[in-house]
């Protein structure tokens, strides 16, 4: 996780870290998650190294956004953002899912019930029903918790670890 600790936070707050965690580490080839705001802020996101599979793939070649979590925020709202421009567009109602498959790996971003997204990075080799089915298991499981009380909470947890690692 990018905080290391969840010491301090609400509960709520300590059951969207715990969810993520669980996502992270029980699904084969999740590389990196990142949940964002619907403004395109990084609430919370996953350290690729907690997974196994996902380190031994970091070993042989640079895999995921280079850089940071904040990249894989980036990533995912302009995606969140195309696509539902896209619906708009084609008057086909809400976006409930995208999925980008490349060669060395797929990217999956879901719509969360307040706006928010949340974005995972998968190797080449993960079974992507799996990777959607437990998305679609995270987001019921957090999208109605997910409060702008929680969502301002979760970003200044966010703002001081990084400005406590930058020290």
């Amino acid at each position: 996780m990018t905080a290391p600790s969840t010491f301090g936070l609400s509960s709520e707050a300590r059951n969207l870290h715990w969810l993520l965690t669980n996502l992270v580490e029980e699904v084969p080839g999740i590389q990196s998650v990142a949940v964002v705001s619907s403004d395109g802020l990084l609430l919370l996101s996953s350290d690729p190294g907690r997974n196994d599979a996902a380190r031994q793939v970091q070993e042989a070649k640079p895999a995921g956004p280079r850089g940071s979590a904040a990249d894989l925020a980036t990533i995912v709202s302009g995606i969140g953002s195309l696509t539902i421009g896209a619906a708009k567009l084609m008057d086909s109602g809400s976006v409930k899912h995208t999925m980008v498959a490349m060669e060395e790996g797929s990217l999956f971003v879901m719509s969360i019930s307040d706006g928010s997204l949340l974005g995972v990075h998968g190797s080449a080799d993960c079974d992507m029903s799996v990777v959607a089915y437990h998305m679609a298991l995270f987001v019921g499981r957090a999208g109605h918790v997910l409060t702008p009380e929680l969502r301002s909470e979760l970003r200044q947890s966010l703002e001081s670890t990084t400005a406590g690692s930058t020290r």
